[in-house]
């Protein structure tokens, strides 16, 4: 690959197509992950219609519904948190048009999200134990650093077999 980004109207190599295709599945997790928060009661109204029951599940949704119910009711202010939250998602995600458009010079952001994956599972096992979240909420929490990782690191593994082919012109 040349110093240069490729231009958009030059085709990609199978290797620029499957780097791209990683970092689009990220940056599409990143922005539904993000857009979901907007309207937590909403879904979570949804989610606690759709598992009616006395399972342990179906107990805490119905408690994350009433507490978001309660808290919107009464001090809705508190829901800018997490449309914060949700700008921050989206945020993230544009960093990753980076290495979308330029790999190798924008490798980096890939490391970044890497690192961000890893560090997401003790957080989400600490913080979640703090605020007292089930350890299988939690766990599905660290699922989604693992889920992300994944493509993540494929992609740093395709990146570095991109930088150690010649340059185009000299191909």
């Amino acid at each position: 690959m040349s110093d240069e980004a490729t231009p958009a109207n030059e085709l990609l190599t199978p290797l620029e197509r499957r780097i791209r295709m990683l970092l689009l599945i990220v940056f599409v997790g990143l922005i539904a992950s993000g857009a979901t928060t907007f309207a937590l009661e909403t879904e979570m109204k949804a989610l606690a219609t759709l598992i009616d029951g006395d399972s342990a599940v179906a107990r805490w949704v119905a408690r994350i519904r009433d507490a978001l119910v309660d808290t919107n009711a009464k001090y809705p202010f508190l829901a800018y948190g997490t449309d914060w939250l949700a700008f921050a998602h989206l945020v993230i995600a544009l960093a990753f048009l980076g290495p979308m458009y330029d790999p190798i010079k924008n490798s980096w952001v890939v490391d970044w999200g890497m690192i961000a994956c890893i560090v997401l599972v003790p957080f989400a096992l600490i913080a979640g134990h703090v605020r007292g979240i089930p350890m299988g909420w939690r766990l599905i929490d660290c699922c989604f650093g693992i889920a992300a990782f994944i493509p993540l690191w494929l992609c740093r593994r395709y990146i570095r077999e991109l930088e150690s082919q010649p340059p185009a012109s000299a191909a």
